[in-house]
């Protein structure tokens, strides 16, 4: 793909901004949690891991090395893990109090996803040996 690298760094920097917004709301104890805003919960922040992995995968992007689109490809799938993890966590019921699922949680599954994908596409230079 001809933007894969351009569409990445969009990606990472996108999931780094909704790592700020709310992924969930208890309405019965009055919580709203976020990537960084988890009062109340267990959760600690979720959103911390998102922007140390999304600012290495950007960086990464950037750089046209080998070692560097390989280590991308480590670096996405530990953040789609982790995404998941968040969804699967964040949303999921507790004591029977169910949270009300937010946009943005959806938002950062699908941008994890899309950062994976984008790094299984290396735009990498291939010499022609004549």
């Amino acid at each position: 793909m001809k933007y894969a690298q351009q569409i990445g760094i969009l990606a990472a920097i996108g999931l780094i901004v909704l790592c700020f917004f709310p992924w969930s709301i208890v309405t019965s104890k009055n919580l709203v949690v976020s990537g960084f805003a988890a009062e109340g919960t267990s959760f600690g922040r979720p959103g911390l891991f998102h922007v140390f992995f999304c600012s290495a995968a950007a960086l990464f992007f950037a750089i046209p090395r080998i070692w560097a689109k390989r280590t991308n490809v480590f670096i996405g799938a530990i953040n789609l893990a982790w995404a998941i993890r968040n969804y699967v966590l964040v949303s999921s019921c507790m004591l029977g109090e169910c949270p009300e699922k937010q946009p943005a949680l959806y938002a950062v599954l699908l941008l994890a996803i899309l950062i994976q994908i984008m790094v299984l596409f290396p735009k990498i230079p291939v010499e022609n040996k004549n």
